[in-house]
């Protein structure tokens, strides 16, 4: 009987400084670590992207919108033209609607590359 309480004290005694230390440790570990920061290249150069020509972008606006704008003017004299034709009492034709939202969408193509 008494080797068997020896044997349990001992056991008691040297298991619980070893339930103590693992407990500590786990509570170190479960604490929040902050996030790693994002890794950002030091340099431009390091980078695979090409830069991008803002200077060349703003001239290709500038010339598509110059084309758009051209093109909504002669939409716009067409429809008139054709209005002028028919009889404001009759329902308007198919290509006459149509004509107008492709104005429409020329008009609004138009503001969005004029807005950036």
């Amino acid at each position: 009987m008494k080797s068997r309480r020896k044997f349990l004290t001992l056991l008691l005694v040297s298991g619980a400084p070893l339930g103590v230390m693992d407990y500590t440790m786990r509570a170190q570990e479960s604490q929040t670590r902050p996030p790693p920061p994002p890794k950002t290249p030091l340099k431009d150069e390091d980078t695979d992207e090409p830069k991008i020509d803002s200077k060349a972008i703003l001239e290709s606006n500038q010339k598509d919108i110059k084309k758009n704008i051209e093109r909504l003017f002669q939409l716009a004299s067409e429809l008139k033209a054709e209005v002028e034709k028919t009889d404001s009492v009759q329902v308007l034709s198919v290509a006459m609607i149509k004509k107008a939202e492709e104005i429409e969408k020329l008009a609004k193509g138009i503001r969005s590359r004029a807005i950036g």
